[in-house]
C-alpha cells in the first residue's frame, strides 16, 4: 500500500511542533548557482500542501538568484528530538502574488520594514548603514500599512522525491522513499540505511 508522503510529513511536523525546542519548521535549503556551485542555508517553512513546500525571501538574494537561474532545490528537515529527517527534492516555482501578499501582511511590522531596508546577501559597509535604512523605512511607512516590496516573494519546492528517515538502533535506520509518478500519485519504496 502506498501512503501519501504529504500526509506523513504533516503528521511528523505536528509531532515536531510538540517536541522540538526551537523552530520545528527550520529546514536546510540547498541550491546551485549558474556555475554549478552548491550553497545551503537555513530557512523557515511557511506553507505546505499537496503542491509543495513554501518559503519566502528577497528575490535578489543569493538563493533567489540561484533559484531563478537553476529552478530546482533540495530541503532537509532534521528533528533531533524525534530522531527523524525528511529530505525533499524537486523543481521550484514562484508563489502567486496573492499568496506572497497574504503572507507578507501576516508578518510582524518590524520584519516587513526589514524586508524593505535590506539588500539581502549584498555587501554591507557597516551595521549602522542598515539601521539607518531601517529607520528611514519606519518614517516612510509611519501611520500606514507596509506593502510587500516588489523584490520579495516566495518559492514553492514541488517535490518529485520525498524521503522520510527514522533513526534506529545500531544504524539500522528506516528510509522510506516516495517518488512522484508522471501520471500522478506516488511510488513508495525503501532504501538501505
Amino acid at each position: 500500500m502506498v501512503h501519501d508522503p504529504n500526509a506523513l510529513f504533516e503528521e511528523w511536523l505536528a509531532e515536531a511542533r510538540l517536541s522540538e525546542p526551537n523552530d520545528p519548521t527550520a529546514m536546510a535549503l540547498a541550491t546551485v548557482d549558474s556555475q554549478g556551485r552548491p550553497s545551503v542555508r537555513m530557512v523557515l517553512l511557511k506553507g505546505h500542501d499537496e503542491r509543495g513546500f513554501v518559503f519566502y525571501t528577497n528575490l535578489d538574494s543569493r538563493k533567489g538568484a540561484d533559484l531563478a537561474g537553476n529552478p530546482a532545490a533540495a530541503l532537509l528537515f532534521h528533528w533531533k528530538s524525534l530522531r527523524r529527517q525528511v529530505r525533499v527534492e524537486g523543481p521550484v516555482e514562484r508563489v502567486s502574488d496573492a499568496e506572497a501578499d497574504s503572507y507578507f501582511a501576516s508578518r510582524a511590522r518590524e520584519s516587513q520594514l526589514g524586508a524593505w531596508a535590506s539588500d539581502q546577501s549584498r555587501p554591507l559597509d557597516r551595521r549602522e548603514t542598515f539601521e539607518a535604512r531601517y529607520h528611514a523605512m519606519e518614517a516612510r511607512f509611519e501611520g500606514g500599512d507596509v506593502p510587500r516590496p516588489p523584490r520579495w516573494s516566495g518559492w514553492r519546492v514541488v517535490p518529485d522525491r520525498i524521503e522520510l528517515w527514522s533513526d534506529r538502533a545500531f544504524r539500522l535506520h528506516e528510509r522510506r522513499l516516495f517518488t512522484r509518478l508522471e501520471e500522478g500519485g506516488w511510488r513508495e519504496g525503501l532504501l538501505y540505511p
